[in-house]
């Protein structure tokens, strides 16, 4: 992958600007495509604040997952302060992890490596969370939510991570193409070479589209696991408590 020149950086006025612009992306998904499991509310905003992260750095991602979380707990606010905390925990999880894999290897290869992480992560965190703070949120015995881990938190965390990853490979290329076609960029990456080879060409695009085929397979694999796991546990309504 080619770079721009060392020292190049982009301003603090546009890297805020590009920020928030990705907080009101993730902040538009949640009502985009939204819709409940059991108490558990499934989104796709953790795919944009990842995308956030492998074009503008962890620490952007860090930054775009509390902003969403906080407008979440102020527009949509019907699980309160535990809500907050578990939105917030869960996208910075997949999200940070992801961009900073990615951040030191930007290569097809750490970005790959990246989600792996990613999913592996904010599902071991979500779990620890839903063992020790649903109980409070809930109401319940610790051992009632435990009894809950295989067969409904640990399944929904995994589809979810599986199903943001998906989204994260079939938008990447052309999301991080658009930048830098509109030089928006943070000058870590080059643009496309002005004289490319037609082997060179061939080889960009059998991987853009290979990338893209591995994410849809992936989110067909996820809503088969949606179908076979999670069915019983799906309610289109209002939130359960």
């Amino acid at each position: 992958m080619a770079r721009f020149k060392r020292g190049q950086t982009v301003s603090v006025a546009r890297r805020i600007t590009l920020t928030a612009v990705f907080a009101a992306l993730a902040f538009s998904a949640i009502f985009i495509f939204r819709f409940n499991i059991s108490f558990l509310t499934f989104d796709l905003k953790d795919a944009v604040i990842t995308l956030s992260g492998l074009l503008l750095g962890p620490t952007t991602a860090l930054s775009v997952s509390l902003l969403v979380a906080l407008l979440e707990f102020v527009v949509d606010n019907d699980t309160g302060w535990y809500g907050l905390l578990m939105n917030f925990a869960s996208s910075a999880a997949f999200s940070v992890v992801c961009a900073t894999v990615y951040k030191y290897t930007k290569r097809l290869s750490g970005a790959v490596v990246g989600l792996i992480a990613a999913v592996l992560t904010m599902v071991s965190v979500m779990l620890v969370l839903n063992l020790y703070v649903t109980p409070l949120y809930m109401g319940v015995p610790r051992h009632q939510v435990a009894e809950m881990i295989p067969t409904l938190f640990l399944p929904f965390n995994a589809v979810k991570g599986m199903v943001n990853s998906a989204l994260v490979l079939i938008l990447y290329k052309p999301i991080r193409r658009a930048m830098l076609a509109a030089k928006l960029m943070p000058l870590a990456y080059s643009a496309m070479p002005e004289e490319e080879s037609p082997a060179a060409r061939r080889k960009r695009i059998l991987v853009s589209v290979s990338v893209s085929l591995a994410g849809v397979l992936l989110l067909a694999a996820a809503l088969a696991v949606f179908v076979l796991v999670l069915n019983g546990h799906i309610n289109m309504g209002e939130v359960v408590k």
